[in-house]
């Protein structure tokens, strides 16, 4: 599996590009704040067309961006519970990060809802450019926070333990920490049922790609995040 992954200009959430390989359809996931440039980079070097786009929750520095990559028949997925967030994520951003926004653009930052959005539910199938994918709900830094299970590992990937699969797990589960559960639409207790629940039971061959931060492994996790400590599958 091709896998791109680079950060975006605010927050360093990370976007990822998924293909088959070189010159075929691919999937983007959560194109952040500022990704425009640095994705039809990549699509240029790559000679790949976008035929979906995965959004692993609604906030608005994982989907900024969403609507210059959507258009024609590429649509934007997402978990019914955030549905409700592409409406207007600048809506319930802080002035802060609207400000911010301002700031580093120069210009006021505007948002158009995408043309076609289809809701995704828990533990559904997917295929989408070639890809077959599993939608895993889990609430609790958002309502209808999401992870992808994917059967295959990107290209290239050289690690010290077995992998044989890929969770994109969003702001759900990070290297040596978990999403916040205090903004609104999080909660404590959904997180901690989302951990026990939908990450733990993912075998210790999974490779994690995070909503920020580096990559990391299932294994690593399950014995070293402080968050999973205490918790039983």
């Amino acid at each position: 599996m091709l896998t791109i992954a680079f950060p975006a200009a605010a927050f360093g959430t990370n976007c990822y590009v998924l293909a088959q390989g070189e010159g075929e359809e691919c999937v983007v996931v959560d194109p952040g704040i500022g990704i425009e440039e640095t994705l039809r980079e990549v699509l240029t070097q790559h000679r790949l067309k976008p035929s979906a786009v995965l959004l692993t929750h609604g906030h608005i520095d994982h989907v900024y961006s969403v609507t210059p990559v959507c258009g024609g028949d590429t649509a934007a997925y997402i978990h019914s519970d955030d549905r409700y967030r592409l409406t207007d994520p600048l809506g319930s951003a802080s002035p802060g990060i609207v400000g911010m926004l301002e700031q580093q653009f120069g210009s006021k930052a505007t948002w158009r809802e995408p043309e076609t959005v289809v809701e995704i539910t828990d533990r559904q199938a997917l295929t989408v450019a070639g890809l077959d994918l599993e939608v895993l709900h889990a609430p609790g830094h958002t309502e209808g926070s999401a992870m992808f299970g994917i059967g295959l590992l990107p290209e290239g990937v050289r690690a010290p333990e077995e992998l044989d699969r890929t969770m994109i797990t969003g702001d759900v589960l990070f290297a040596g920490s978990i999403g916040r559960t205090d903004l609104p639409g999080g909660s404590h207790d959904a997180m901690q049922r989302s951990l026990r629940d939908v990450v733990l039971p993912r075998p210790d061959s999974t490779l994690v790609l995070p909503g920020h931060g580096p990559a990391t492994t299932m294994r690593h996790e399950r014995t070293t995040n402080p968050y999973l400590q205490g918790l039983t599958a």
